[in-house]
C-alpha cells in the first residue's frame, strides 16, 4: 500500500492540484452566483484569521518534523558511541572471546550503516534479519565468558553490550516516531478551507492568475518540506550515518 508520507514529491503534486482547484472552484462559483458588493465586511478578517491559523499549524508541524529529525541524528551518534565503546571494552575479555566479539561488532556496524543508507524495502527486511541474528550472537559472545568468570570486568563488558543492543532499539523507535497521519489530514483540511476562502474573495476567477497560484504553491512547498524531513528514507533530507562511517573506517584501519 502506498504511503503518501514517504513520497514528498507526490505530496507536492497532490497538494498543489487540490489547493489550486479548491481556489479556482470557489472563485468561479463566486463570479457566477454572487456580487462583489454582497461580501460581508468581516470577510477580510475571517480570511486573515484562517491564514494565520494555517501558518501556525504549518509552523507547529514543521517543528515536530525537525524535532524528530534531530532525535534520529542524536540516536545515530549515540549508537556509534556505544559500538565504539564496546569494541574497546572487548579487549578485557580473554583473547579468543575478544576477537570473536570484535569481529561480530564490525559486521554489526556494517549492517547498521546499511540500515541508515538503504531505501529498498526488501533489502531493509534482509538487513533487519541479519541485525537480529548478529545481536543474538553478540549477546551470546559476552554472556558465555561472563557466566564462566563472573567478575566486575566481565560485568562491564556485558553492560556495554547491553548499551549497544538498547541503542538500536532507541534508533528504531525514533524512526517509527513520525507526525501523526491525523495531524497531516487536519492541516490539509485547513489549507483547503483557506484556499476556498481566498477563491471566494477573488474579484475575478481569471484575473491575476499568478496571485491565485501563490498560496497553493507556497503551502504545497511547505507540506513537501515537512514530509521530506519527517520521512527517514525518502526525499532529500535524510540522516547520514557519518559517525558510524567514521567509526567503521577507524576500526577497519587498525
Amino acid at each position: 500500500m502506498l504511503n503518501l508520507r514517504d513520497h514528498p514529491m507526490l505530496v507536492f503534486l497532490i497538494s498543489f492540484l487540490t489547493l489550486w482547484l479548491s481556489e479556482k472552484i470557489a472563485a468561479t462559483y463566486f463570479r457566477r452566483h454572487r456580487k462583489i458588493q454582497e461580501r460581508s465586511e468581516d470577510f477580510g478578517l475571517i480570511l486573515a484569521a484562517a491564514l494565520t491559523l494555517l501558518g501556525l499549524i504549518i509552523g507547529f508541524s514543521f517543528s515536530m518534523a525537525v524535532t524528530r529529525y534531530d532525535q534520529r541524528k542524536n540516536y545515530e551518534e549515540a549508537e556509534a558511541n556505544a559500538i565504539g565503546t564496546e569494541y574497546v571494552r572487548a579487549e578485557l575479555l580473554p583473547a579468543a572471546d575478544a576477537a570473536r566479539v570484535r569481529t561480530l561488532l564490525l559486521k554489526y556496524l556494517d549492517q547498521r550503516i546499511l540500515y541508515y543508507t538503504t531505501r529498498d524495502e526488501q533489502r531493509l527486511a534482509q538487513i533487519d534479519a541479519a541485525t537480529a541474528q548478529l545481536q543474538d550472537e553478540l549477546w551470546s559472545a559476552v554472556r558465555e565468558p561472563a557466566a564462566a568468570q563472573p567478575t566486575p570486568i566481565a560485568a562491564l563488558v556485558v553492560s556495554g553490550m547491553n548499551d549497544v543492543l538498547n541503542s538500536q532499539g532507541y534508533t528504531q523507535a525514533a524512526w517509527w516516531n513520525r507526525i501523526p497521519v491525523a495531524a497531516g489530514l487536519l492541516m490539509w483540511a485547513i489549507a483547503i478551507c483557506c484556499n476556498l476562502l481566498l477563491g471566494y474573495g477573488a474579484r475575478d476567477a481569471n484575473a491575476q492568475p499568478i496571485l491565485l497560484l501563490a498560496l497553493p504553491l507556497l503551502v504545497s512547498i511547505s507540506f513537501t518540506l515537512i514530509a521530506d524531513i519527517d520521512s527517514p528514507r525518502s526525499g532529500l533530507i535524510n540522516v547520514h550515518p557519518q559517525n558510524m562511517i567514521s567509526l567503521s573506517e577507524s576500526l577497519h584501519a587498525h
